[in-house]
């Protein structure tokens, strides 16, 4: 197993040209986040504030369910995170605050 990689041992699921949980839990998961972005995007368009709950409570619960298939696929094996050392961190830390000082000063 790869050191930087966190994950889980994988649940087995069926080879072929059908469409498995794995596969169904990945479109679901890409779905899902682009729902977020679009809800995000409308929920700074909305014209009024019913609009305006209306978008935020939808956006909510798509949100707890793309988190929950997250979830569903780490706990499963089929999704894994890398391990990230302090250099790297800080390597990347450095970068955003300078270009965050960057755009405070233009």
């Amino acid at each position: 197993m790869n050191n930087n990689k966190i994950t889980n041992p994988k649940t087995e699921v069926p080879v072929g040209i059908e469409m498995n949980e794995k596969d169904y839990l990945t479109c679901l998961l890409g779905i899902l986040k682009e729902l977020e972005k679009n809800y995000s995007i409308a929920l700074t368009e909305a014209s009024n504030e019913h609009l305006y709950q209306s978008y935020l409570s939808t956006f909510k619960e798509i949100a707890n369910l793309q988190r929950e298939t997250y979830e569903l696929m780490f706990k499963n094996g089929w999704y894994s995170l890398e391990k990230v050392d302090n250099t790297k961190r800080n390597e990347k830390y450095q970068t955003l605050t300078q270009e965050y000082q960057d755009l405070k000063i233009n």
